[in-house]
């Protein structure tokens, strides 16, 4: 069959990037069906990743495919519409505020047996750090112990963790530091779970959005919820963490980032994972931040969440068997997209992770942890 000038295009673009069409390395695709190529140059990202889930082309290393179309700049090369739109709903309305329970019901009500077997076994579901560490349960560990010591946790501080997830951070810090611990979230999953966790200790998981906070903590910590507020509602997210922090406080933020203000979110990922996400830039919470807080630690380890994601992937896979009675085929493309996909662009350094420290300056000497 003769080559159409789709195929002709991907061929030239993919090339830049290294990548062969039913080529024999691991990054290289299979196409399986051949409307592959028009589906790809028309609808970007979004028809990428909606053709895997159809089956319609393969790859043994979705995570290297990824990291090389990103480090070649093959996003910049296939624009289209999808982008456009998100990109432009983000500018023109406040989707994250119109229904704010709503990623919690789309995403993090997916099932606890699925996370339960991909998380580590605190059910970890952020960034590990993996210094010094051999696998993923040591990775959290060190994660969770590290973000108590930037918080210079005592026994009997009461602590504030914003998008708690089933209560992983809460219940470390209340078994290794003595904390009170509240926990707020937006999934009723986790709630219930969270709950039969953290039996026993003086932690409570609310089903709970932050803009309903009204109360004073010692501490509070937000890991992995930032990229649900949307840029519009950074500011009255830190008002209110800073309204409800004592005055000799500490807040840590650990957030993944975009290194720029573009605006919105994969178009894959935002129909299929993560709805209504937004990607902050350093510098729109830095902005957010004025006269607020003292920026007193920023921590960017983004290169261990490649490992993170490869590591979820590695026990989601090794789980399917007991998965795949409730979730058909077509999940588990799309999930094992999901988490490739991101490593690869961790790998590339297309988004980062940050952990930042902020005090409202009662602080009067902050020593940095790593």
């Amino acid at each position: 069959m003769a080559e159409t000038s789709y195929e002709k295009t991907c061929r030239e673009i993919l090339g830049l990037a290294d990548i062969q069409i039913n080529g024999n390395r691991p990054w290289d695709i299979k196409v399986n069906n051949p409307e592959l190529y028009k589906r790809i140059l028309s609808q970007g990202s979004l028809g990428l990743g909606e053709s895997y889930m159809d089956g319609w082309w393969d790859c043994k290393a979705i995570d290297e495919f990824i990291n090389r179309i990103f480090r070649a700049e093959l996003d910049k090369k296939v624009k289209n519409l999808s982008n456009m739109s998100i990109i432009l709903k983000a500018k023109l309305t406040n989707p994250q505020r119109r229904d704010a329970f709503d990623i919690g019901k789309k995403h993090y009500d997916t099932g606890n047996d699925l996370f339960s077997l991909m998380l580590d076994k605190r059910m970890v579901y952020t960034c590990a750090y993996w210094e010094n560490a051999k696998n993923l349960d040591s990775a959290q560990e060190n994660k969770l112990r590290l973000t108590c010591e930037k918080l210079k946790l005592k026994p009997g501080m009461k602590v504030l963790d914003i998008g708690c997830g089933w209560g992983s951070f809460l219940k470390y810090a209340a078994e290794k530091y003595g904390i009170k611990g509240v926990g707020i979230t937006v999934s009723k999953e986790q709630v219930e779970l969270g709950n039969q966790l953290c039996k026993g200790l003086d932690v409570e998981i609310r089903y709970q959005d932050y803009e309903d906070l009204d109360e004073k903590f010692d501490r509070i910590v937000s890991l992995g919820m930032f990229e649900h507020v949307g840029h519009k509602n950074f500011r009255k997210y830190m008002e209110i963490v800073n309204k409800c922090l004592n005055e000799n406080g500490l807040f840590l933020l650990h957030t993944i980032g975009s290194m720029n203000t573009r605006g919105g979110t994969d178009p894959w990922l935002n129909k299929y994972i993560f709805p209504n996400g937004f990607l902050p830039s350093l510098n729109q919470i830095i902005k957010s931040s004025e006269n607020l807080f003292i920026l007193e630690d920023l921590h960017n380890f983004s290169v261990n969440y490649d490992k993170t994601l490869i590591a979820w992937h590695h026990n989601f896979i090794k789980s399917w068997d007991k998965l795949k009675e409730k979730y058909p085929e077509r999940f588990k493309r799309m999930w094992e997209y999901y988490l490739l996909s991101c490593a690869g662009a961790f790998r590339a350094r297309n988004i980062q992770i940050w952990q930042i420290v902020f005090s409202k300056g009662r602080i009067l000497e902050y020593k940095s942890i790593r």
